[in-house]
């Protein structure tokens, strides 16, 4: 067994069933998402269009690709045909777009909105109480060829625990109001995507359906493959 496939067996130990692991490939070698796929792992997160598509081709067909980095609009067409979810959407602008590249692909494209949760202001997202008024001015539900699936967000990078505890439960809560206030009749709204290598165990605590981890996988990585 391969140091990646021990590290994915570990994570699924620590990890409940309920919770989606999504393997951050971010700057990963192909050979190296090969081996987290021939450990049985089947989602992976890329920050950047250009290097999903360079990977994409070049691995097996039945890979979930997970977009979770900042998207440009004009973007949105490399990835739409074939991307599992977009885990970053910060605008309705943004939404629409998808919407309308999704159609031109004949599918439906799940979506997350990521709501700004941390300190640091080089964090993309909404803030809650500008998601809650685009839902209502904007009625997103009206977009067919897409599905918001729930939310995303990041939390400080900071030692204190308590901190990221707290941010994470102000995400949960924002997902609670979005999906009782405006998605009760929508079953695909469920999913809250949050956690990464340091701090997944607290957002599994704090509620999370999703999280996003590279370095416990692949280690740390400083360059392109």
């Amino acid at each position: 067994m391969t140091v990646i496939e021990e590290n994915i067996a570990l994570l699924k130990q620590q990890i409940p069933g309920s919770v989606r692991l999504i393997a951050v490939s971010k700057a990963v070698a192909v050979k190296d998402i090969l081996a987290a796929y021939n450990a049985g792992q089947r989602d992976f997160g890329e920050n950047r269009v250009q290097e999903l598509i360079n990977k994409k081709d070049e691995l097996p067909g039945d890979i979930k690709w997970h977009l979770i980095g900042h998207l440009q609009s004009n973007k949105v067409k490399y990835v739409a045909p074939f991307v599992s979810m977009i885990h970053s959407v910060d605008s309705f602008r943004l939404l629409s777009v998808i919407d309308k590249e999704a159609g031109k692909a004949g599918r439906v494209v799940d979506c997350l909105l990521q709501v700004h949760i941390a300190d640091e202001t080089t964090k993309f997202g909404f803030l809650p109480e500008e998601v809650y008024k685009m839902i209502e001015e904007e009625n997103p539900l009206q977009l067919s060829n897409i599905h918001i699936c729930g939310v995303m967000g990041m939390a400080t990078f900071t030692d204190d625990r308590q901190k990221i505890r707290n941010e994470f439960s102000k995400l949960f809560t924002t997902y609670t109001i979005i999906k009782e206030s405006y998605f009760t009749d929508h079953a695909y709204f469920r999913e809250l995507s949050m956690g990464m290598s340091g701090d997944y165990k607290l957002a599994v605590e704090e509620g999370s359906t999703m999280v996003r981890i590279g370095s416990l996988i692949f280690g740390e990585r400083n360059k392109i493959f």
